[in-house]
């Protein structure tokens, strides 16, 4: 059975997610569908573009994500259909690609073009519905990317704050929060340090599991999105130390 994987930052309070399925439905009845999460912070696309990466690689070959993050729907940019050796990616050209696609090999890029294949519209609200949810499912069925639209080259970037090292520290930043209040940060590997600290904060473990943290502490874990986390044991880290997204993560390393 094909799988269809949704990401979006829609929610689910206002059924357009049951909009996405409808349509998808009507098309491939047979198809799997899998939500991933719909509850993306609105517009951020460097966040759908984390989670993505994270989690895609745990799904059967031949599986279509539909990634709806859109703040630039209705305008110019593309909506693209992007092959790589295993998965199909329906997405807007806006970035939110960027991260999943660093570790895959693309095989065919296209614009999608063909209107046969979208569902009538008055309206450039809500292209998860009209525009990659009917295409998404036109490939569960076998229609060919060559029938979706034109192949095209390049995608756009979204730009990834990555650590630096200078005057022996490490400078990292959260990219992210997740559900229980644990910050995501963009480092995927710490040298041999000394400290490390946050807000003038000192970090008091790096452990290999939650509950090895120092309580009502500060400690680090190597997390599930494959970057360090900052956490508190049973506690969000964010509420307790009033921490933001892009506050800065500084390692002092051994000489």
């Amino acid at each position: 059975m094909n799988v269809i994987a949704l990401l979006t930052d829609f929610g689910t309070k206002d059924g357009f997610v049951g909009a996405v399925k409808g349509v998808i439905s009507t098309i491939n009845p047979s198809v799997n569908i899998i939500d991933i999460s719909h509850e993306v912070s609105s517009f951020d696309i460097l966040e759908g573009s984390i989670i993505l990466s994270s989690v895609y690689k745990y799904f059967p070959e031949g599986t279509i994500f539909v990634t709806v993050i859109d703040p630039g729907v209705g305008t110019e940019r593309k909506p693209v259909v992007v092959q790589t050796e295993r998965y199909f990616f329906v997405a807007p050209d806006n970035g939110v690609l960027t991260l999943p696609l660093k570790e895959q090999k693309i095989k065919k890029i296209v614009e999608i073009k063909n209107r046969g294949l979208l569902l009538p519209r008055d309206s450039e609200t809500f292209h998860g519905r009209d525009i990659f949810a009917p295409v998404a499912a036109y490939i569960s069925r076998g229609v060919p990317l060559g029938m979706i639209g034109d192949e095209i080259k390049d995608l756009k970037k979204v730009d990834f704050p990555e650590p630096v090292i200078k005057d022996k520290f490490m400078e990292g930043e959260i990219i992210k929060f997740d559900k229980f209040g644990n910050g995501i940060t963009n480092i995927k590997e710490i040298p041999p340090y000394d400290e490390i600290y946050i807000k003038d904060i000192t970090i008091k473990k790096i452990v290999k599991s939650f509950l090895e943290g120092e309580k009502n502490s500060l400690n680090m874990i190597k997390g599930s999105f494959g970057f360090y986390e900052i956490f508190v044991p049973e506690e969000s880290a964010k509420d307790r130390y009033s921490l933001k997204k892009g506050e800065k993560i500084k390692i002092k390393l051994k000489r």
